[in-house]
């Protein structure tokens, strides 16, 4: 393990995405398929950054290793990982679904500046089948995505933690877009004491809004305008909250004084501007049912499209454990969470939010 310059812990600010690499600079990634090969693969002098994907790679996984590449400079090391893990599929049908496309992949990784691609297959990584012994979720586990998809967190922080055995990070990055397991991975890393920087990289999204997923490529025309409802709903929920915290601080900057009240009444509003401005300075903002209520109404028009939008869930939640924000809270961070189905395919989307904030 080399000397690392953040230490193991994570990092709660996401990174922004590094340039791109000059067309026809960077160099193939290497392809390796054995934990024997990732050991031999050629020595550096800086640090190891990983990506874990499960493949079929797009802008958002590139992304992601831009900014591995960023982090770990010209004398580190940047791995990518692709393994379609099935201990994170309910149905084998879904699993046996899932895009494969490694040389492309490859070529996706070389480009973003990746110096390998490890590849292993299901036996490399589960030699005499499933593991018998797994790392649960736990109660965070359980909840929005674990509560749709039960044992999938487990099955994920499992193939995570061994990843995290195989390539020996200093640092891990993942997507914001996968919130939850974003927020499980550092825990399970603050827990266990993994000796590694967990690094959480900003959603990468369409011009139109919606969020990269290798799964949008199943999403025919209509579908893909039904499915647009989701960010819309995110960004509606996100702007009602910064235009009432807006109504807010100016409220707060509003000085009542004799001169003012003498003024208003000259006018007959003083009890009009008095209660406005009550009400304002009594609930900063119409709290979390009025983020919920603003991103609701997007997803009901959705529902009512053809194809229409099946909403799975939606959750406003403490980023730390996913509990779900209650109505009176007026300050924190919170993460605006959404899971719904147009037609077979299955979408996750988020927005990260703060309450309190006035600039």
């Amino acid at each position: 393990m080399t000397n690392r310059t953040g230490g193991p812990g994570t990092s709660g600010t996401p990174h922004t995405a590094a340039p791109p690499r000059t067309p026809g600079t960077a160099p193939a990634a290497t392809l390796l398929r054995t934990a024997a090969e990732l050991a031999a693969f050629a020595p550096f002098k800086g640090q190891r950054a990983v990506v874990m994907t499960m493949g079929a790679l797009h802008e958002g996984h590139a992304t992601l290793i831009r900014t591995a590449r960023a982090a770990a400079g010209t004398d580190g090391q940047v791995v990518v990982t692709v393994f379609v893990n099935p201990l994170q599929f309910g149905e084998a049908a879904d699993l046996e679904r899932y895009p494969r496309t490694l040389d492309a992949d490859l070529a996706v990784a070389g480009a973003a500046g990746a110096d390998a691609v490890f590849a292993p297959s299901v036996d490399e990584v589960y030699p005499g089948g499933e593991p018998q012994v797994r790392i649960s979720a736990g109660p965070m586990g359980e909840r929005l995505e674990g509560a749709s998809r039960p044992g999938h967190f487990d099955g994920m922080l499992t193939v995570v933690a061994k990843m995290l055995h195989l390539t020996h990070p200093d640092a891990a990055f993942f997507g914001q877009k996968d919130a939850q397991q974003l927020a499980l991975i550092r825990r399970m890393v603050r827990d266990l004491n993994f000796p590694v920087e967990i690094v959480g990289v900003e959603t990468v999204r369409e011009p139109d809004g919606l969020a990269l997923s290798s799964r949008n490529r199943f999403l025919d025309i209509e579908e893909r305008h039904t499915a647009l409802a989701v960010s819309r709903a995110l960004f509606a929920a996100r702007d009602r909250l910064a235009a009432q915290q807006a109504l807010h601080a100016r409220a707060q900057t509003t000085a009542a004084t004799t001169g003012r009240a003498a003024a208003l009444t000259a006018l007959g509003e003083t009890r009009a501007a008095a209660d406005t401005q009550a009400v304002a300075l009594a609930r900063p903002v119409d709290g979390p049912a009025a983020v919920r209520a603003a991103a609701q109404l997007i997803l009901d028009d959705a529902a009512a499209e053809q194809p229409p939008l099946a909403l799975d869930y939606l959750a406003l939640v403490d980023p730390a454990d996913f509990t779900e924000i209650p109505d009176d809270r007026t300050t924190g961070d919170a993460i605006l969470a959404i899971a719904a189905k147009v037609g077979k395919t299955r979408l996750i989307d988020n927005i990260p939010l703060t309450f309190g904030a006035t600039t």
